[in-house]
């Protein structure tokens, strides 16, 4: 009978020690799985910051585009009216000369 109480008293205080290590192993897992929430929410909220910053860039890039392109149009205007100025003045010069001959 001592016997058994003997190795059931052991058993006891080796099932009590597992219980302990199973208490602070799921201690452990709930801090790891905090920290890994909060990493998520870090890389979400660069990955936010970084979405923002490339819609910026794109906005800029968009604004410069439109300026470039005014630049663009305003200096094929300025040609195409010298163009014509120059159409202008040598069809001036052809028919004068046609009037000298």
């Amino acid at each position: 009978m001592t016997e058994t109480r003997l190795l059931t008293s052991s058993m006891d205080e080796k099932f009590e020690k597992l219980f302990a290590m199973m208490a602070k192993m799921k201690a452990g897992q709930a801090k790891l799985k905090e920290k890994m929430e909060v990493v998520q929410e870090e890389m979400q909220s660069g990955q936010e910051r970084m979405e923002k910053g490339q819609e910026k860039m794109k906005g800029m890039i968009n604004e410069v585009k439109g300026e470039v392109q005014k630049k663009i149009d305003e200096i094929e205007g300025k040609v195409q009216r010298r163009i014509e100025e120059v159409k202008s003045e040598i069809q001036g010069k052809i028919e004068e000369v046609e009037d000298k001959v």
